[in-house]
């Protein structure tokens, strides 16, 4: 059984996705939860904590997904930086998170609604960002590129773009447009 904290991330979670992080107010989290604020203060102390343990179970969430699509697409490296634009695809079709449906990325929104790079919010989205390149430059090195934290950071932003594409123009496409791209980019940085 979940947990109440765990509820509450859960039903936190669904409920900035959708509807942004500052305008989405505790009170609607508790009554969505069913539970009281006594609860909601007993596991954080602001609204900011229960942002934060959002955004990290979101990275937790997220990663999780992303990689393990990847790697069961294939134990080549190639094919899985190229199948990550295929689990890209699925999300922005709304088939990849049960409830969540594709609301764009939480960490853009996070950062846009945070704007300042100081931020708790905005720093925890930079974070899960550089996971995800982090991740992109192990694969792009086993691949054999000649410069693989290069290859990370043009994947990366192929990435950005297509989730920016898919949500801001409902251009669930831009998935497959950004895979043609990075085919492209990686055969140039892994030819010999």
């Amino acid at each position: 059984m979940q947990s109440r904290r765990d509820h509450l991330i859960d039903t936190a979670l669904r409920l900035f996705y959708t509807g942004g992080f500052t305008a989405t107010g505790i009170d609607k989290i508790l009554a969505e939860a069913g539970v009281a604020k006594m609860t909601l203060y007993k596991h954080f102390r602001s609204k900011d904590d229960l942002i934060l343990a959002v955004l990290q179970r979101r990275d937790e969430q997220f990663r999780g997904w992303l990689t393990g699509e990847m790697e069961k697409a294939s134990k080549e490296p190639e094919e899985r930086l190229l199948a990550m634009f295929d689990a890209l695809g699925t999300w922005f079709e709304g088939r990849a998170f049960k409830g969540l449906g594709f609301s764009g990325c939480a960490f853009i929104n996070a950062s846009s609604e945070f704007a300042e790079q100081s931020h708790p919010a905005h720093r925890a989205a930079a974070e899960h960002k550089l996971r995800i390149v982090e991740y992109l430059e192990r694969l792009c090195a086993q691949a054999g590129a000649k410069e693989p934290g290069a290859l990370a950071e043009q994947l990366a932003l192929l990435k950005e773009g297509a989730i920016a594409t898919a949500h801001v123009r409902g251009m669930p496409e831009a998935a497959s447009l950004a895979k043609d791209m990075a085919r492209n980019l990686i055969a140039a940085a892994t030819a010999r």
